[in-house]
């Protein structure tokens, strides 16, 4: 285990930030007090990060990467392959946002949202949408095996919310515990299978009379 001494500077920084933006709110903090806690120069602490929007930018960003789709995550070839995948990145998801650390954010950015909304905007547009992205990018590629029959888009918002219910405003609420890794499991069989029932093979749906997806959206998923 790596002691304070051996952190890098700039991982200190980020851990400083954090520690200080959930105990005294983001608006209250400076970035002496980041500084201080970090053991860096205020001179440092710019150079290396940034002034306290970058800094919390940065915070929210490493959270994000893991959110990203997993490298080894093989194409959706067939049904099976694309629940696995599916099943798989909901479990990633659930674990990730889930965590305590990642939810005292979200109350951070709803505390703050009069004085201070980019603490919300940068959540938003960093975190949100990179889970938001690994999603669409599954469904695209689905699409593009003749696997799935929707737009894109809809279908990220149907999985998202099979996949969560009311579990989220439960843990921000502070009424609900965390998942643990079988309820995870879970979540995450259950919200695939519902989805795919709801989203059939493109051939099936096809003779069933169903709408096809809309052309433009598959095409720009494509491009």
């Amino acid at each position: 285990m790596k002691t304070a001494d051996q952190t890098p500077a700039r991982q200190r920084v980020l851990d400083a930030a954090f520690s200080a933006f959930m105990q005294s709110g983001y608006a209250e903090t400076s970035t002496l007090e980041i500084a201080t806690r970090a053991r860096v120069s205020k001179r440092e602490l710019y150079a290396m990060v940034g002034n306290k929007q970058e800094i919390l930018v940065a915070c929210i960003r490493e959270r994000a990467q893991r959110l990203q789709l997993p490298a080894n995550l093989p194409e959706p070839r067939d049904r099976k392959m694309l629940a696995r995948g599916l099943a798989a990145f909901g479990r990633q998801l659930l674990r990730e946002t889930s965590d305590p650390t990642v939810i005292a954010v979200f109350r951070l950015a709803i505390a703050e949202s009069l004085r201070a909304p980019e603490v919300a905007l940068a959540l938003a547009s960093i975190g949100h949408q990179t889970s938001r992205a690994a999603l669409h990018e599954i469904m695209v590629k689905a699409q593009s095996f003749g696997l799935l029959s929707g737009r894109p888009e809809e279908m990220v918002d149907q999985f998202a919310g099979l996949l969560w219910g009311n579990l989220m405003v439960g843990l921000l609420l502070r009424v609900t515990e965390p998942p643990n890794a079988r309820e995870i499991v879970r979540r995450a069989r259950n919200a695939t299978a519902a989805f795919l029932k709801l989203y059939p093979h493109a051939d099936k749906a096809a003779a069933a009379g169903l709408p096809p997806a809309d052309r433009d959206s598959h095409d720009r998923g494509m491009s």
